[in-house]
């Protein structure tokens, strides 16, 4: 099946570099030793990672190192080096063409603290699970050090962390706006989203003598160019950088004016001379050809940085700007002025076939870890090693994952024949292998081989979601593909049992009712896990989640397959605490669902504002990017202080002990404390349980800190039906002769 447009270059067309004689290697080496061993003298690219080394596919270094390999370049790795120094930049020596530089298959920032800005106490790709073996925004201090080990050799950096920093963006861990990455790494050039086919363009014009610094031509790169500069002279830029300035306003005509009159104010205006232009008919096909070639050599000048570092409003005009132009049909390049520069940024990449996704999975992947780490214990490693990815990008948008600003919102899937042959290749050649495959995924469990209906229409759309607010009747949701790959795969000799762990679009699912009833029946271990991400319609539409109607309609479906598979099932929800948009009167009612449906959720997650995801936008600015931008746009409701995030989180937690008092809190100051006893309509009982004293002291004190101007007790709720007590007092005691308690002590601040 071919699925590659003519006039695109397929990555596996290229004529291999002449150093392809050496042949593959076992593991791409990360010493001397390893390359005196393959007889190489030099590499011809060397690859700079946070993670550590595991030759396989879900590896973001392995998979590029392995596709580089595949054109016949000598490919070295440098993993986790100490970054104190130049000295383990050179490792391998000088590289022939040019470094590549990644922070991993992870954001260094996400992967070394917490939502709460806390560090993390170990990182899931380093052995034995040790922490601080990456620095802090690592592509930039990577590409540093390698400009410092040899100057004069070309560095291009990629990966999640370059692609979601391509321009200013707000970065949560500083609290303030930084520069396109660009600025800082002082790299030459900035490959984003996935760049396989950008990389293998670049990679062969550098063997063939071209600089990193000159190739500006390539899709999905972004690079710093002088104030003004243009690829030729026939581009035009479109200026917005401002938001509510009209547009240009004709002179109305005067109806009762004759035609000659107009002709003879034309002649006037042209010398004297009248000008007859023949009129000139064009079919739609020819119209639409001009507009697209106007179009790609069509510019968007953005938001400057310096302006969005300090004017919220245009920094959310700057990041609708740039979702709005993330269609590859569609997409102009975009440009935004750093000082005296320019940072451009070409149109996003292609996406890859499914015959050039076969060849990036098909290499010789050796699907270990690098013998160097011996028997470590890698738990990002033991989390994938039996698991198959099956195609990648995401036409969600949800607004806090950064899946469609990396990846894109077009569906690349692999063919039938690779992934099953993949799996037989766990079968036969990783270690442990017991027949139990843990996951067939990737972004979400159930987009595989979904696109839309029309070609031509999925090239003109700007919509930033296929399925909010609702499945767009354009979208194909046949599941017939996945389910005969499920089957095909369960039938395979020696694999016993398959199950799906990656995310679950339900709102898809149901489109799809057999899809649910092959999944719960054959690969559902007794739990399966989606992500409704909350109940209220306030945070939801700023999340472009669908409502809890879509949910209702997949547990109904899910319970009724369960029954008819004779297995007891049952359905783990996820949910965002703090998320922009989100008052508390919505964390309430949310736990109240999940108290109603008898949910005692174990772990929790905090919104963390990732770099240009449209969330983090609002979390920054307080406007909302999925609408036009004004200077009177909506403000948007934002959790940014310590103690609301924590009430929000303790909402979603509400039958633990140590979240009592600070729910007792909420409760009563938001006047409900109709929610305090023993019944099952109420949220917490009237006492703290056991365990929970000590540290609802500590929340009553962030609490007090967060409301200066209160004082606060802990006191027994009054009787159902009564008024609440006046501040300052004691409320009245509940039936049974409980009395109030002591009141608390202010913590002294105003």
């Amino acid at each position: 099946m071919n699925t590659q447009s003519p006039d695109v270059k397929a990555i596996f067309s290229y004529r291999k570099y002449w150093a392809a004689r050496f042949g593959t290697a076992p593991f791409l080496p990360m010493s001397r030793a390893e390359m005196d061993e393959l007889g190489w003298d030099s590499c011809d690219i060397i690859l700079v990672t946070g993670d550590c080394y595991i030759d396989h596919p879900s590896f973001g270094m392995a998979l590029v190192g392995r596709l580089l390999e595949s054109q016949g370049f000598r490919v070295g790795i440098i993993a986790q080096p100490d970054w104190q120094s130049a000295e383990p930049f050179r490792a391998l020596g000088r590289p022939n063409l040019f470094f590549g530089v990644t922070a991993g298959n992870m954001d260094s920032m996400i992967n070394r603290y917490t939502a709460d800005r806390k560090p993390r106490s170990d990182d899931a790709y380093t052995p034995h699970g040790e922490p601080n073996k990456r620095p802090d925004r690592a592509v930039t201090v990577y590409a540093q050090r390698c400009r410092e080990a040899y100057p004069g050799v070309g560095v291009m950096i990629g990966s999640i962390e370059a692609s979601l920093r391509r321009i200013a963006h707000y970065d949560y861990w500083s609290d303030k706006v930084r520069p396109s990455v660009l600025i800082s790494s002082k790299a030459d050039i900035l490959l984003y989203g996935n760049a396989e086919r950008a990389l293998v363009e670049i990679a062969h014009r550098a063997a063939a003598g071209e600089k990193l610094s000159e190739i500006r031509d390539v899709r999905g790169t972004a690079f710093i160019v002088p104030h003004g500069w243009r690829p030729d002279e026939n581009w035009q830029e479109m200026d917005s950088t401002t938001v509510d300035v009209p547009g240009r306003v004709d002179p109305l005509l005067n109806p009762y004016e004759e035609i000659p009159e107009q002709a003879a104010k034309q002649a006037e205006a042209n010398g004297g001379a009248a000008t007859v232009q023949p009129i000139k008919f064009m079919n739609v096909h020819d119209r639409v050809a001009i507009r697209r070639a106007q179009r790609a050599k069509t510019v968007v000048r953005i938001p400057a940085y310096e302006a969005v570092a300090y004017d919220p409003v245009l920094y959310a005009h700057a990041s609708r700007v740039l979702h709005l132009e993330s269609n590859p049909g569609n997409a102009r390049a975009l440009v935004q002025m750093h000082g005296e520069r320019d940072v451009w940024l070409n149109p996003p990449p292609l996406p890859l076939s499914t015959e050039e996704m076969d060849f990036v999975f098909g290499q010789p992947y050796a699907r270990n870890p690098h013998p160097s780490y011996g028997k470590a214990h890698i738990p990002a490693w033991e989390m994938i090693k039996y698991s198959v990815n099956i195609m990648r990008g995401c036409f969600g948008g949800c607004t806090f994952c950064s899946i469609t600003e990396h990846e894109g919102r077009i569906i690349q899937s692999r063919s039938e024949e690779s992934i099953l042959k993949e799996i037989e290749e766990i079968r036969d050649k990783t270690e442990g292998f017991t027949g139990h495959i843990s996951d067939l995924g990737g972004p979400t469990a159930n987009m595989y081989r979904l696109a839309c209906k029309d070609k031509a229409i999925e090239t003109k759309c700007r919509k930033l979601s296929c399925v909010y607010p609702d499945v767009c009747e354009n979208l194909n949701t046949d599941h017939s593909s996945l389910i005969q790959l499920y089957r095909k795969a369960r039938a395979i000799p020696g694999v016993k049992k398959i199950n799906i762990q990656s995310g679950l679009r339900y709102d898809l699912a149901v489109k799809s009712p057999e899809y649910i009833k092959e999944l719960v029946t054959h690969h559902v271990g007794g739990y399966l896990k989606i992500a409704p991400e909350h109940t209220e319609e306030g945070p939801l539409s700023k999340m472009m989640k669908p409502g809890m109607g879509a949910y209702d309609k997949f547990k109904a479906l899910f319970e009724k397959f369960s029954k008819e598979a004779g297995k007891e099932q049952y359905l783990i929800p996820y949910f965002i605490a703090a998320h922009p948009g989100t008052s508390d009167e919505d964390m309430l009612n949310l736990a109240l669902w999940l108290k109603k449906n008898d949910f005692r959720l174990d772990q929790v997650q905090t919104f963390t504002p990732t770099p240009m995801a449209m969330a983090t936008t609002m979390w920054h600015t307080r406007r909302n990017p999925l609408k036009k931008l004004a200077r009177s746009s909506e403000k948007v409701d934002v959790v940014r202080d310590g103690y609301r995030r924590k009430l929000h989180k303790a909402f979603l937690r509400y039958h633990h002990p140590d979240n009592w008092q600070i729910l007792y809190d909420a409760l009563i100051d938001m006047g409900r404390q109709d929610l305090i006893g023993y019944g099952r309509h109420q949220l917490i009982p009237p006492v703290p349980p056991k365990g929970g004293e000590d540290k609802g002291k500590r929340f009553n004190t962030a609490r007090t800190a967060h409301h200066p101007t209160r004082r606060f007790q802990d006191a027994p709720p009054a009787p159902r039906g009564a008024k609440p007590a006046p501040r300052g007092k004691p409320a009245p005691a509940a039936k049974g002769g409980g009395k109030p308690a002591a009141r608390g002590k202010p913590t002294g601040r105003r």
